[in-house]
């Protein structure tokens, strides 16, 4: 929208002052607005499926499709970027065309001292309740016959004896059911396990191999869905099954794609569409920011007598600026309920701290380059001369912008949610991330990661 990364410090204080009563009134519920199902925005957690306020992705059509063609498909993204929602919206389309789907939630399968016999039983354990195969089969004899087999053989023989005989069954005598499709969500909690998943993530591979040869696999179909990278989750190249799967990208919300958002909007305050405008500036589309400005704006009309927003004309910008500082950046680590920026720390400092030092570099570098760009735009002249060496083609020192090269700091950050890819480049998400985790802030986290350093070695020594 051509707008400037700090435009809001520029702007006048008086036209901000001038609406911060409008922000402080005190709270009257309008239950009428309240009880429309329409005027709910949901901050944080999975959306239900006919939510009026989900937005259509280009991942969604993706998604289905590739499915629909006999693809593996996988999503691997940042954490509350819709994930989740996508995944149960694109379960219910499926069912209501006659598949079967099951939803195995990895966090639910997955704790701290688990053997790999009791994981991979509790595996085929949710398959068959979540395909409500417990009446037609008898379990319990079946798993005795198993009895010498390896924990991932028993789920080679349960999918090849069990699942998909009963699927095809189905499929031929009630001429309904299509297939199956089992989604598995939350995949990045394998790297909590004790041991390998390697065997796990053959399996699938299997089972597509398998399509070529027994026509009963054509009717079985995976998607995993998580905060992790293929070769995190498994180093082994003949055995991962990435290299035959479709990698499903999830962008934030462009505003065209908005317009759901907007029905809400309508109802509490004046001039919807520059305050959507403003708010996907302000969040660069991220979901999660998105749907919490929204019911920010919803929750402090509520807080007015009148149940709406008046604002004046061309004081819509100054209006949503006010609130992002107000609710989402001063105090920003006390205010930040549902947790989302804190994610976004604790994943740069604490995921792994032995790498936290190279992602805070990584990222000053492309902030720095930001900066500098800012610099240019909002002033018309190039840089002073003495910073012009630091922004050649081989410069190091940060001032260009950072072009991708799929290292594993880059994964890393990425996944943090912090910065997206960009015309070939990596660019910080949005004017939220960038005031927050300003320079100011990563400097402090380099000076503390490097006294941690210096601390434990000497303890070392």
């Amino acid at each position: 929208m051509g707008k400037q990364a700090d435009k809001g410090d520029k702007k006048s204080n008086s036209s901000v002052n001038s609406h911060q009563s409008t922000l402080t009134t005190p709270s009257v519920i309008k239950l009428s607005i309240l009880d429309s199902p329409r005027m709910r925005y949901q901050v944080g957690g999975s959306l239900h499926t006919n939510d009026p306020t989900y937005i259509v992705r280009q991942a969604d059509k993706k998604l289905y499709t590739n499915l629909k063609a006999g693809n593996f498909c996988y999503i691997f993204n940042s954490r509350q970027m819709g994930k989740s929602s996508l995944l149960q919206r694109i379960s219910h389309r499926f069912k209501e065309e006659g598949y079967k789907c099951v939803y195995l939630d990895l966090t639910q399968l997955v704790s701290e001292d688990i053997t790999p016999a009791q994981w991979y039983k509790s595996i085929i354990i949710s398959l068959l309740y979540g395909l409500n195969l417990v009446e037609q089969v008898n379990f319990k004899q079946w798993w005795e016959m198993q009895a010498g087999l390896s924990p991932v053989e028993k789920l080679y023989h349960f999918i090849e004896e069990v699942l998909l005989p009963n699927i095809n069954n189905c499929c031929h005598t009630d001429g309904k059911t299509e297939g199956v499709f089992i989604f598995i969500d939350e995949i990045d909690s394998l790297l909590d396990l004790n041991f390998p998943v390697n065997d796990f993530f053959a399996w699938i591979r299997y089972c597509y191999e398998q399509q070529a040869y027994n026509p009963n696999f054509q009717t079985l179909g995976f998607a995993l869905f998580g905060v992790a990278s293929p070769s995190c989750l498994i180093a082994d190249k003949h055995q991962t099954p990435f290299h035959i799967a479709t990698s499903i990208e999830l962008f934030d919300f462009q505003l065209d794609e908005t317009k759901p958002l907007l029905e809400g909007l309508k109802t509490v305050i004046s001039q919807p569409e520059i305050v959507l405008q403003e708010i996907i500036y302000w969040s660069g589309g991220q979901p999660f920011l998105t749907q919490k400005l929204c019911h920010l704006v919803m929750q402090t009309a509520l807080n007015t007598s009148t149940g709406k927003i008046d604002l004046s004309p061309k004081t819509e910008v100054c209006w949503v600026e006010k609130l992002v500082r107000s609710h989402i950046i001063q105090n920003w680590e006390s205010q930040d309920e549902p947790q989302h920026l804190r994610t976004i720390r604790d994943r740069l400092l604490f995921l792994n701290q032995q790498q936290a030092g190279r992602l805070l570099s990584l990222y000053h570098q492309i902030l720095q380059a930001e900066e500098a760009q800012e610099h240019r735009r909002n002033y018309s002249q190039p840089l002073p001369s003495a910073l012009l060496p630091l922004c050649s083609p081989t410069s190091s020192n940060g001032l260009c912008p950072t072009p991708i090269d799929n290292s594993p700091e880059q994964t890393e950050l990425l996944l943090s949610g912090l910065v997206k890819k960009h015309n070939g480049y990596l660019k910080i998400k949005n004017p939220i991330y960038r005031i927050i985790f300003n320079s100011k802030w990563v400097l402090t986290q380099l000076n503390n990661t490097f006294t941690t350093k210096v601390g434990l070695k000497t303890i070392s020594t």
